[in-house]
């Protein structure tokens, strides 16, 4: 990484500004692509990383004895209270980075927690660049987008996106949403946090300090006549049966679950006491989904896999893939500056979209378990997040490590 703004505020020595500095961290981090900044104080200094495309990087090392002084600041930014050292506080601020002539708007989320050696801060960087996001950019097969064009279109039922923390759910969320905001339909959010602001949708954040809990939130949210209702993420039994009975009664609802894949999406519904019946009649889709680096479009070079390589791959991914990865040619990053030779640049997604037919609803119905629905929704043509992931390896967009990285980290 070339000289930066930080590591030329560190040398004022004694007259160092701290309100500088933490500017500078975030305009440093902006420019690094990074998604998150992790401050976290140890015993004798203050570690700095920054996520980019989803990988954490030790970027900068702080003196410990300006740690307060740092969060003190980011709280005076995010409204927060400086008082309070003992307890999590949750909080955001707008920054704007210059660059060149232009003035560059960048909303950050700041999570506050006490730790051992004192609060640590994690600020989350949520940029114009993140809201282009599209259906037509975010790495869905042609088949896959049908399917997902196909269930926005409907007047009600459930669109489920699926996976882990940090695989890119609510921003597919908001790219739907964005997809079929008109002036014909009402659409209410409902979230924890709200991370960006939509023109012409009423969103509404989870307050528990006033009782406004997702459960809550929604029963008040079906009061107001919307006709499609984003729920943050489903993560209790209450908000599950009131979001299913709300798709059952004309709204489309579209939602968060963690679950590792879209098959397992539907017993989750099944273990949040939900009927098997109202399953099979509301889920229109489940996407499960993962966010791979692509490899730097500047450095990208052939590789060839060898035959102790595909040995390896033996029992980790599935025979019929196995058959298709010998002898072709596949790609890397040598690493060069542009991506900090790391040989990867920017992120896509990794794929997997379950529709909800009639021999699935069947399978529901009698309990059938995540294997068996797996199975058929195969057979009836859904591509697995496995088998997307080594399509676009072979593609030249990301490499194989970097799939197997993210399915079974």
């Amino acid at each position: 990484m070339p000289k930066t703004k930080v590591e030329e505020e560190l040398k004022q020595g004694e007259a160092l500004s701290i309100i500088n500095l933490v500017d500078a961290l975030v305009e440093d981090a902006y420019s690094a692509r990074a998604s998150d900044i992790h401050i976290d104080p140890e015993e004798k200094r203050l570690r700095v990383r920054l996520r980019i495309d989803g990988v954490l990087h030790e970027s900068f090392i702080f003196p410990a004895e300006i740690h307060s002084e740092i969060i003190s600041r980011i709280k005076v930014l995010s409204g927060l209270r400086t008082d309070e050292h003992q307890a999590a506080q949750d909080g955001r601020f707008r920054a704007i980075i210059k660059i060149a002539a232009t003035a560059i708007p960048v909303d950050v989320r700041v999570s506050i927690t006490p730790t051992y050696y004192g609060e640590n801060a994690v600020l989350r960087l949520l940029t114009e660049k993140t809201e282009k996001f599209s259906l037509e950019t975010s790495g869905f097969s042609n088949n896959d987008k049908k399917r997902i064009s196909d269930a926005i279109k409907k007047p009600y039922g459930m669109i489920l996106s699926t996976g882990p923390t940090g695989s890119g759910k609510t921003t597919l969320l908001y790219t739907l949403i964005k997809k079929i905001n008109t002036p014909e339909v009402s659409i209410v959010t409902i979230e924890d946090p709200i991370e960006y602001s939509i023109a012409g949708i009423n969103q509404i954040q989870i307050n528990p300090h006033t009782d406004l809990t997702f459960a809550r939130g929604l029963r008040s949210i079906l009061r107001q006549d919307p006709n499609i209702i984003m729920v943050g993420e489903i993560r209790d039994n209450e908000t599950a049966a009131i979001s299913v009975n709300a798709a059952l009664t004309g709204h489309l609802i579209l939602s968060t679950l963690h679950t590792n894949d879209a098959a397992t999406t539907l017993p989750r519904l099944l273990d949040m006491k939900v009927e098997p019946f109202l399953i099979a009649s509301t889920v229109n889709i489940a996407i499960g989904q993962r966010l791979v680096r692509k490899i730097c479009p500047d450095c990208k070079v052939k590789k060839q896999i060898t035959e102790d390589e595909i040995n390896s791959f033996t029992g980790i991914i599935p025979e019929k893939i196995l058959a298709q990865i010998k002898n072709k040619n596949f790609y890397q990053g040598a690493g060069c500056e542009k991506c900090d030779k790391s040989g990867y640049y920017s992120r896509i997604g990794i794929f997997e979209v379950l529709k909800v037919d009639d021999d699935i609803r069947k399978a529901i119905v009698r309990k059938a378990d995540v294997s068996e629905i797996r199975e058929i929704a195969v057979k009836n043509g859904m591509t697995t997040i496995i088998e997307d992931g080594f399509k676009k390896a072979l593609d030249g967009i990301t490499t194989i490590e970097e799939v197997l990285r993210v399915i079974h980290d």
